[in-house]
């Protein structure tokens, strides 16, 4: 296989790992939030991997980002640091995991649109109709799982969506300029100082089961920091908007998890609905 035809079916493999890491957000959120603040979740995950991330910087000898760099990863900061985990954990703090997984399969599209807007990529119509088509199956599939109906956790979600997209975006441009742990180390660094006040002012009195630390140890070394070194790798190799559209499957991993570690109820026609998406990643990757 050339070394052209490889960089993409690379980034879709990396972005494939990265979405599999991203699947239990939902589920580990919900599970920690039924003793911890939302804000104490979504705010405080990221201050143990800044930690982490201001050491490997620091052991690796890593360049400072320029300051349009810095400029750029407090855009990744402010939708993947910060407003992505607290907005997405207010809502499933009031509604079920597979309910807020309804919103994931608008990430795709979010993504690619801040990837053309922002990095100048230019996807095809064709490109365009297969991320519809996979978006459509995903959301109408999971609306109809959770029972249709708007709820005020809804609007958390479509914040959450919104600012995620254009994290994931900027972040991928930027892994191919600093490297893809190197992106999110520095913008976990850039937000840390801003999370302490208010993560100490949502601290909780006492926690009485374990699964509440489980959970947000999975938010806090898993999504925060793991699966961001994983994402942005498989970004930075296949391009934003044709690596986003492995998130079709993300909402399907997370009513995955809810079933399994939160006893949720999930329908037997996911499995028709994920093999159309199969199918409209499978396209959307060849229309780019």
């Amino acid at each position: 296989m050339s070394n052209t035809a490889s960089r993409p079916l690379a980034g879709l493999l990396w972005g494939l790992a990265g979405v599999a890491c991203f699947s239990g957000t939902l589920t580990a959120s919900r599970l920690a939030s039924f003793e911890l603040d939302p804000i104490f979740i979504g705010l405080g995950r990221a201050l143990l991997p800044a930690l982490l991330g201001g050491l490997l910087l620091w052991l690796t000898g890593s360049p400072r980002p320029t300051p349009g760099q810095w400029r750029r990863l407090a855009l990744v900061a402010g939708g993947v640091v910060i407003g992505f985990p607290v907005f997405s954990t207010l809502a499933v703090a009031q509604v079920p995991a597979s309910h807020a997984a309804v919103f994931g399969g608008l990430l795709p599209l979010a993504t690619a649109a801040f990837a053309t807007w922002r990095g100048g990529e230019r996807p095809r119509p064709l490109f365009w109709l297969f991320a519809l088509t996979g978006s459509a199956l995903v959301v109408g599939y999971a609306w109809w799982q959770a029972e249709g109906g708007w709820q005020g956790a809804d609007g958390w979600m479509l914040l959450a969506i919104l600012l995620c997209g254009i994290g994931y975006a900027e972040g991928g441009r930027l892994a191919r300029e600093l490297g893809s742990w190197q992106t999110i180390c520095w913008a976990l660094l850039l937000a840390a100082p801003f999370l302490l006040l208010p993560v100490w002012w949502y601290r909780p009195a006492a926690i009485t089961h374990w699964q509440t630390w489980a959970g947000f140890a999975y938010v806090s070394l898993i999504s925060m920091f793991i699966g961001f070194f994983i994402w942005y790798r498989g970004l930075a190799l296949g391009g934003v908007a044709r690596v986003s559209q492995v998130q079709l499957l993300q909402p399907f991993g997370m009513m995955l998890t809810g079933m399994l570690v939160l006893g949720e109820q999930l329908n037997p026609g996911m499995l028709l609905v994920t093999a159309g998406v199969v199918v409209c990643v499978a396209l959307g990757r060849k229309a780019v």
